[in-house]
């Protein structure tokens, strides 16, 4: 029988590359790191942390702060399941460090709402963080990494996906210089990078659209998912 994995999880990536074209690359992450408040501009920081002391959470003792959560929680699939109804997703760009190198995908550090008024670190380890599975060589993208867009969606009244998030990756500190502030990052790690300020307010919702854009390249990758809502009791 094969020894159990560290606490890890194995995922299997679709990877692009300009020198070699399209490929896989089969990854054990067996750290998970979360970058919060790891905007580059002091003052959109500064609203971040309002808009979730709007919900009552309670501000961050310094700026990034770098949560650890487990790696298990990462998954690729279309569907999740959360206690409750009151979560939502949120649009970070994925550091994923292997063995040759960095490279970038796009995830959603879904956490629930309700536990964050109470515990930051507890109410991201509730959740699981979905994630796309292709990922891009950062060398690629890094001499032009501030041109790279994020957007989400979240599901409208009216049945259709209304815009939640949207900007510049310039926005938020470099990954690499995230990577240096939290270790540094090592093969087997992965980081959500960030998030950005979530339009008409943080709120909970069961479906998330996200996707991260490169206008250099003419390139997306893209991933979306839904909550299936636990009962409390059955």
């Amino acid at each position: 029988m094969s020894p159990p994995l560290e606490s890890g999880v194995s995922l299997d990536f679709e990877i692009e590359t300009l020198a070699t074209g399209p490929g896989t690359l089969s990854l054990c992450v067996q750290r998970l790191v979360i970058a919060g408040w790891a905007g580059r501009d002091e003052g959109a920081v500064r609203r971040h942390i309002d808009e979730l002391a709007a919900l009552d959470v309670a501000p961050p003792s310094r700026t990034p702060l770098f949560y650890a959560a487990s790696a298990s929680l990462l998954t690729q699939g279309p569907e999740i399941q959360t206690l409750g109804a009151e979560s939502s997703g949120e649009i970070e760009p994925l550091l994923v460090v292997a063995e040759d190198g960095m490279w970038i995908g796009v995830g959603s550090d879904h956490t629930d709402r309700q536990a964050e008024a109470w515990s930051v670190p507890h109410a991201k380890q509730l959740c699981a963080k979905p994630i796309a599975s292709t990922l891009w060589r950062f060398a690629d993208v890094a001499a032009h990494w501030d041109r790279l867009i994020l957007r989400s969606w979240i599901p409208g009244p009216a049945g259709d996906w209304t815009l939640y998030q949207e900007g510049a990756v310039a926005s938020l500190r470099r990954p690499e210089e995230l990577a240096e502030l939290a270790g540094p990052l090592t093969p087997g790690a992965v980081m959500l990078c960030g998030t950005l300020p979530a339009i008409g307010g943080v709120r909970p919702s069961r479906g998330f659209k996200m996707e991260l854009h490169d206008p250099a390249l003419g390139r997306s990758i893209a991933h979306s998912y839904w909550s299936a809502i636990l009962p409390i009791v059955v």
